[in-house]
C-alpha cells in the first residue's frame, strides 16, 4: 500500500492582507506540533499549462538581512535539487557559483 504524507500551512493576515503569522506542519517533519516561520516560497508545477504556480509569503517581522540569508539558502538548495533531479552536474555547479557571488554581494558570511 502506498503511503500518504500531508503538509499544512496556515497564514494569518492583517486588515491589509499582509501576513502577520505563518505556521506549518507536516506528517513526516522532525519534532511534533505546529512550527512558526517568517517566510515561505512554494512552487508547484502545472503539467497541463506547463507553468509554475508560485506562492511567496513573508511576515512583517522578516528583516531584510534574514531575507538575504533565506534567499541564499534557497538558491543553494535549488542547485542541489536541480542536480539530483536532472543529473546536470555542470549547470548545478554554475548555479552554486552564482550563490557564492550572491552571498558575496549581499555580504552574507558562508
Amino acid at each position: 500500500m502506498a503511503s500518504k504524507k500531508e503538509i499544512s500551512i496556515t497564514v494569518e493576515l492583517d486588515d491589509d492582507n499582509i501576513p502577520e503569522k505563518i505556521d506549518w506542519n507536516a506528517t513526516d517533519k522532525e519534532g511534533e506540533g505546529i512550527e512558526d516561520c517568517k517566510a515561505m516560497l512554494l512552487s508547484i508545477w502545472d503539467p497541463e499549462q506547463q507553468d509554475t504556480l508560485r506562492l511567496d509569503l513573508w511576515t512583517k517581522e522578516m528583516t531584510v538581512d534574514e531575507m538575504k540569508v533565506f534567499f541564499h539558502q534557497t538558491l543553494v538548495t535549488m542547485a542541489d535539487t536541480f542536480q539530483n533531479a536532472t543529473e546536470e552536474e555542470s549547470m548545478a555547479e554554475d548555479m552554486r557559483d552564482f550563490t557564492s557571488y550572491f552571498a558575496e554581494k549581499m555580504e552574507i558570511v558562508e
